[in-house]
């Protein structure tokens, strides 16, 4: 699906789900950002934890994973759960350490009684499934751990048709609208190739609200980037929460041999920074995913205004009597038919949006340069305004998408301002809130930056004088240099 705001010449349009929805729905990290109030540590052994923790810190001391030298455990904190030092804990020591045997993986789905029923699933399905199956398995081996999961995130994707309605206008809507769409199909193809075809593998049946757990426990909780892991879940790793002033991600986790003599591996969940003992142990998530990435994995927005941005849709039409030429071009330098670019708040324009943008306008009496004798230079030419015509074309069809995209929103800036001053508001309101005022301060931005260059348009330089000046024939005030 994907929903597009037309402009001008058509090759400008507003994507929804068109640059993240591949199969992969890459699996990151956990839930929530951490609030100002004050960690609250319980240890794990006293009757103040919850009993399913208690029984989780139980099992995983039975299995030989954590004891009395354990340097941090679960603990009530202000997101939920979370881990809490029981000393101090020194700057990229470890925190951690959980055996391969205690990881939910694909390889764990493989192994178990629906391994039949998986070799043709796509990796996350095949876990998806197997986390479904286990948690209506009273006797599952995992149901200890089954039992500290939550029943759903603050995740976009679980919002009410009225919460998502506070979204109107935004990216973010149309990535939840995109993602749902997505899962509603591969649900309906699972149930169709595997489920109804094996019910008595599934007695207590399966449903589309399964599935969306299952995929908003692995989007928000699995570890990704992992040393021949591309999607695992850690028992108690995955209660580590998310801290915004932790500004990398280096040395957070890795996958290392357990020992000289020994096969098995150790999922190693270090701290990135000193942790006073009664203090809650953070990482930092992603460094580079928007405030509207956050909240469709994990459900929470951060206050930095680099987190703001917006994705500009740039395409060659099929249509264009030069699209042949225009996508060879495009893809000798590394792009493509579509073009992505985020623009993020208060930083300039991304490397290579200009360039793109000045191919796909290119038309009329500049397509000369589309000839072959200026395939080795073109790219370099477009580095610079190609004609007064092309620069004023790109500039309109930028603007008018900037106001399309604009007029979508049901409120203004200082509207939604006044509403976050007034406080009070339930949590998903306000993260709605602070996704529409972040989109549409970009896009005020772009405007901005292409309503200042239409100021310019009669003073810069084209392709055609800075030609001429070349062979020499206009000088530096832009007289023309007669020969006599």
């Amino acid at each position: 699906m994907t929903a597009s705001v037309t402009v001008a010449t058509g090759f400008l349009r507003s994507p929804s789900v068109s640059k993240s929805q591949n199969t992969s729905f890459l699996f990151t990290r956990q839930r929530i950002s951490p609030k100002k109030s004050s960690v609250r540590p319980i240890s794990a052994s006293t009757s103040e934890l919850p009993e399913n923790v208690r029984s989780f810190w139980k099992w995983l001391g039975d299995q030989g994973v954590v004891s009395a030298k354990s340097a941090a455990e679960p603990a009530v904190v202000p997101e939920g759960l979370g881990l809490v030092a029981r000393r101090d804990i020194g700057r990229n020591e470890v925190v951690l350490e959980i055996p391969k045997r205690l990881w939910i993986s694909p390889e764990t789905a493989a192994a178990s009684k629906i391994g039949a029923l998986c070799g043709g699933l796509k990796p996350w399905v095949s876990v998806a499934l197997f986390l479904i199956r286990e948690k209506y398995d009273e006797d599952s081996a995992w149901r200890v751990y089954l039992d500290v999961l939550p029943e759903s995130t603050d995740s976009t994707i679980f919002w009410s048709e009225e919460e998502l309605a506070e979204l109107k206008g935004t990216q973010l809507l149309s990535n939840t609208l995109g993602a749902k769409e997505y899962l509603e199909n591969e649900f309906s193809k699972l149930e169709q190739e595997i489920i109804q075809p094996n019910k008595d593998m599934f007695p207590s049946g399966i449903t589309l609200d399964d599935f969306m757990w299952a995929f908003g426990i692995l989007r928000s909780r699995a570890f990704s980037r992992l040393r021949g892991q591309d999607l695992v879940l850690i028992p108690l790793a995955d209660l580590i929460n998310h801290n915004p002033e932790i500004k990398t991600e280096d040395y957070a986790y890795e996958i290392k041999g357990a020992g000289l003599f020994s096969r098995d591996l150790l999922f190693s969940l270090k701290s990135p920074v000193y942790v006073k003992a009664g203090g809650q142990v953070y990482i930092q998530y992603d460094v580079n995913k928007s405030n509207a990435e956050l909240a469709l994995d994990y459900g929470f927005v951060e206050s930095n205004p680099n987190r703001n941005s917006y994705t500009l849709t740039i395409e060659i039409p099929e249509s264009d009597p030069f699209f042949g030429d225009k996508l060879d071009i495009a893809e000798t330098n590394g792009m493509a038919e579509t073009g992505y670019f985020d623009i993020v708040e208060g930083q300039s324009l991304p490397a290579g949006m200009l360039q793109y943008i000045r191919l796909v306008a290119l038309g009329g009496s500049d397509a000369f340069l589309l000839e072959s004798i200026f395939s080795n230079t073109i790219w370099g030419h477009l580095e610079l305004p190609v004609s007064r015509s092309n620069e004023e074309l790109i500039c309109r069809v930028v603007r008018d998408a900037c106001k399309s995209a604009l007029s979508g929103f049901a409120t203004t800036i200082e509207e939604d301002e006044k509403l976050l001053e007034e406080g009070k508001l339930d949590p998903r309101m306000e993260l709605a809130i602070k996704v529409r005022i972040g989109e549409k301060k970009v896009l005020q931005q772009i405007d901005q930056i292409f309503k200042d260059r239409e100021l310019e348009l009669d003073v810069l330089e084209y392709y055609q004088e800075r030609r001429l000046k070349d062979l020499g024939l206009v000088g530096e005030q832009g007289e023309i240099i007669f020969w006599e």
